[in-house]
C-alpha cells in the first residue's frame, strides 16, 4: 500500500528556505560577536585591586574582547560561583586574582577541564599545572631589599610589629620570609607582635591600636601591603605617635606614594599592577589565537620606594 503525499507548494519551499536562512544567520551573528574574557578579582574593597582589575579589562578590550569584572569579595565560595557562571556563559579565558592559594585551585582546575584557560595575576595558586600561567611580582626579593633598608633606618636595633596579609595567600608568606631573611640576622631588632590584618586597612588600624596598648614603645611597623600601612598610619595618628614610628608597606598604592613624599610613611615596594594585568590579558589573547606553550610562572621585577628616591617615581608618573 502506498502512502498518499500532498504536492509540495512553491510557497512552502520559500518559507522553508527563509527559516533555514534565519537559523544560519542567527548562528553566524553569534559566532561573529566579540569573544569574552572574565576578570575575576579577590576583592574590589581596595583601590589597588580596583585599578588592577580595570587595567586587565581595559587591555582585553583594546585587544577586541568583551571584558567583565567579577568581585569575589575575598570569599572562595563566591569565587566558585563566578567560575561556574563564566564557564556556562562561554567565556574564552579568565584573568584571575585568587582569594586563596590552596582553596582556589579547584576553581582553576574546573575551568581547565572545561577548556577555559586561566591566567593568575599577582597571587599564585598552589598548583603548577592548573593555571596556563601565573603572572606574579617577585615579592620575596622585594622584601629582602626592603628588609635591608629597614635595618639601616632602625640602625640595627628597636622594637617592631609585623602586620601580615591573608594567611592563605602565598604573597603574605613570600613577603614575610623575604623580610625576615634579613631582619632576623640582627638580634637587637625585636618583633613584639605579628598578626594578620587580611590586607585590610580598617583591620590593620584596629589591630595596631590593640597591639600598642601592651607595646607602647614600638619603633616601626612592617605591613604586608600598602592598605595595611595606611591603616597603621591612622592608628599612629590617633595615638599621637605618627612622627615617632616608621611604617613600611608593599604595593606602591597612590595613597602611600603620596604619604612617602609627605614623610608620613617610610618606604614601600613598588609592583606594577598595570604591567601585571596587561601582561595577563596579552597572554590570554595569545592563547585564544592558538599559542599553547606558556611558562608556568611569569615573574615581574619590583622596586623599593623610599623618602630618598620618591621623586624619581613621581616624575615618571
Amino acid at each position: 500500500m502506498s502512502i498518499p503525499t500532498k504536492p509540495f507548494k512553491p510557497q512552502n519551499l520559500i518559507l522553508l528556505l527563509l527559516a533555514i536562512f534565519t537559523v544560519f544567520s542567527c548562528n553566524s551573528k553569534k559566532e561573529d560577536g566579540p569573544k569574552k574574557i572574565a576578570v575575576v578579582i579577590s576583592t574590589l574593597n581596595n583601590s589597588w585591586f580596583v585599578a588592577f582589575a580595570e587595567s586587565a579589562a581595559e587591555r582585553a578590550r583594546e585587544l577586541g574582547y568583551e571584558a567583565t569584572i567579577f568581585d569575589s569579595q575575598n570569599n572562595t565560595s563566591k569565587e566558585a560561583e563566578h567560575f561556574e557562571n563564566l564557564i556556562a556563559a562561554g567565556y574564552s579565558a579568565v584573568l584571575f586574582n585568587p582569594t586563596d592559594s590552596e582553596g582556589s585551585v579547584s576553581n582553576v582546575k574546573r575551568a581547565k577541564k572545561a577548556g577555559v584557560p586561566v591566567f593568575c595575576m599577582d597571587r599564585e595558586v598552589n598548583s603548577l599545572d592548573a593555571a596556563t600561567s601565573q603572572i606574579i611580582s617577585d615579592s620575596f626579593s622585594g622584601c629582602v631589599e626592603l628588609g635591608e633598608y629597614f635595618v639601616r633606618k632602625l640602625n640595627k636595633k628597636g622594637k617592631y610589629v609585623e602586620l601580615l596579609g591573608l594567611v592563605g595567600d602565598n604573597n603574605t608568606w613570600n613577603r614575610s620570609k623575604g623580610f625576615h631573611s634579613v631582619v632576623d640576622l640582627f638580634p637587637e631588632l625585636e618583633m613584639v607582635a605579628q598578626q594578620s590584618a587580611d590586607f585590610d586597612r580598617s583591620i590593620a588600624m584596629d589591630k595596631l591600636e590593640s597591639i600598642m596598648q601592651s607595646n607602647p614603645d614600638i619603633n616601626a611597623v612592617f605591613c604586608g601591603n600598602d592598605s595595611m600601612a595606611m591603616g597603621a598610619y591612622q592608628a599612629l595618628v590617633a595615638a599621637g605617635k605618627e612622627k615617632e614610628v616608621m611604617i613600611f608597606g608593599f604595593d606602591g598604592e597612590n595613597d602611600v606614594m603620596n604619604a612617602i613624599a609627605d614623610n608620613k610613611i617610610t618606604a614601600t615596594v613598588m609592583q606594577s599592577s598595570k604591567k601585571m594585568a596587561r601582561t595577563a590579558a596579552e597572554l590570554a589573547d595569545e592563547y585564544i589565537n592558538g599559542k599553547r606553550d606558556f611558562s608556568a610562572k611569569t615573574p615581574l621585577a619590583v622596586e623599593v620606594v623610599t623618602q630618598e628616591n620618591i621623586n624619581k617615581f613621581i616624575a615618571n608618573n
